[in-house]
């Protein structure tokens, strides 16, 4: 199993960064991307790596917010093969903010009726392909978390915290345990762990791969965070993008070699 970052905060040579993720996993001789970033510079970062897009087998997105779909026009008109699955639950209603200083910042708009013919929706954990799967949140409570985090969903005139039932976790199977991918984990990495486990009892979590989400909190929140995936027994976490390089620095300080931090262009082999 190949994993490629195109996309992430930290632009590597001449691979630019921006804010944003997209990643490229080989698995089982076939080509999965997942999400496409806050632009179409996951395509050319792609390009100068030698990944072509149109040779995606499936693609899968993991919430409805910019920074992951922005890109996904672009994908839909160079790969005319893969479909994209989605959260059932992933609609053009995310918003960050209070009130009148809330900002849209949901999928482009118009992009569910223009290409929703090209998405799949899973409501439930399924195997999209013969050893991967999509997992979504079944945590009850997550919306506390969204109105700690100023993160909201519209419903009509109303807003409501947002309770990531858009968001999905990404998991291979591999010869040495379960690869998971969470490109926020917005409900914590420990969360995540928890609802695979619980999805695949007898199998193990070898390594835990996306952003944490860390970027806005304190170093005594940081290394409470550190802790719980000490305590969650996540023995590899490779992340990047939202995680921030202050946490970063302090889940290092507490989780040595157990936490790397990607960068586009990083090639992964797990």
């Amino acid at each position: 199993m190949k994993i490629t970052i195109l996309s992430d905060n930290i632009g590597c040579g001449s691979l630019e960064g921006e804010w944003g993720l997209s990643v490229h996993i080989v698995y089982g001789g076939k080509n999965y991307l997942l999400d496409t970033g806050g632009s179409e510079l996951y395509l050319s970062n792609a390009s100068k790596l030698g990944i072509d897009i149109s040779d995606v087998d499936c693609a899968i997105l993991s919430h409805a917010h910019y920074d992951h779909s922005r890109g996904l026009e672009a994908f839909f008109r160079v790969n005319r093969k893969a479909y994209l699955h989605i959260s059932p639950n992933a609609g053009e209603n995310c918003y960050g903010g209070i009130g009148f200083l809330s900002r849209y910042i949901g999928l482009p708009k118009g992009l569910l009726a223009a290409y929703g013919d090209r998405m799949k929706a899973n409501g439930e954990v399924t195997e999209i392909d013969e050893g991967v799967f999509v997992v979504p949140h079944s945590t009850a409570g997550l919306s506390k978390i969204g109105r700690r985090s100023h993160l909201y969903v519209r419903c009509g005139w109303l807003y409501r915290p947002d309770d990531f039932s858009h968001e999905q976790s990404l998991v291979f199977r591999t010869e040495n345990g379960l690869a998971v991918f969470n490109s926020c984990s917005h409900s914590g990495a420990d969360v995540v762990v928890d609802e695979v486990r619980k999805a695949f009892p007898d199998e193990s979590v070898t390594a835990y791969i996306g952003g944490l989400h860390l970027f806005r909190m304190s170093e005594a929140e940081v290394k409470a965070v550190a802790v719980r995936i000490r305590s969650a027994g996540i023995s590899r976490v490779i992340t990047g993008h939202c995680t921030g390089d202050k946490a970063f620095a302090v889940l290092k300080s507490c989780l040595g070699d157990a936490v790397e931090q990607f960068r586009c262009g990083m090639s992964i082999t797990l």
